[in-house]
């Protein structure tokens, strides 16, 4: 059973962009792609620049996955899997995020 946690208005997201909120002690990385009905959450640290700056990130997509770009050193992560696309080693943890009523909810499944 997922706990969903209240975060936000759908109003306080930047449209193709991300934001950064603090979940039960964890910084979760939101984006919200208003034009594909879309909001993704990531965990916004960066495994490879070792610092939480993934809600900093562009996003884009490769061949039809959605992703991010780190800031830092521009590895692409999936929003939908958290897997590095330069190297499937690595992983960023991804949440189940969703919006009723207007609001965004975010499960870090625990």
């Amino acid at each position: 059973m997922s706990h969903w946690i209240d975060i936000c208005s759908v109003e306080d997201l930047q449209p193709d962009s991300g934001v950064c909120a603090l979940v039960e002690d964890k910084q979760v990385a939101i984006f919200y792609m208003p034009k594909e009905n879309a909001v993704y959450a990531l965990n916004n640290y960066d495994p490879f620049g070792k610092i939480h700056v993934l809600s900093r990130g562009l996003l884009g997509d490769i061949k039809g996955e959605p992703m991010v770009a780190s800031p830092l050193y521009k590895q692409h992560f999936s929003l939908i899997t958290g897997v590095c696309f330069e190297d499937a080693s690595v992983a960023v943890d991804v949440y189940a995020i969703h919006i009723k009523n207007n609001r965004v909810e975010v499960s870090l499944g625990e």
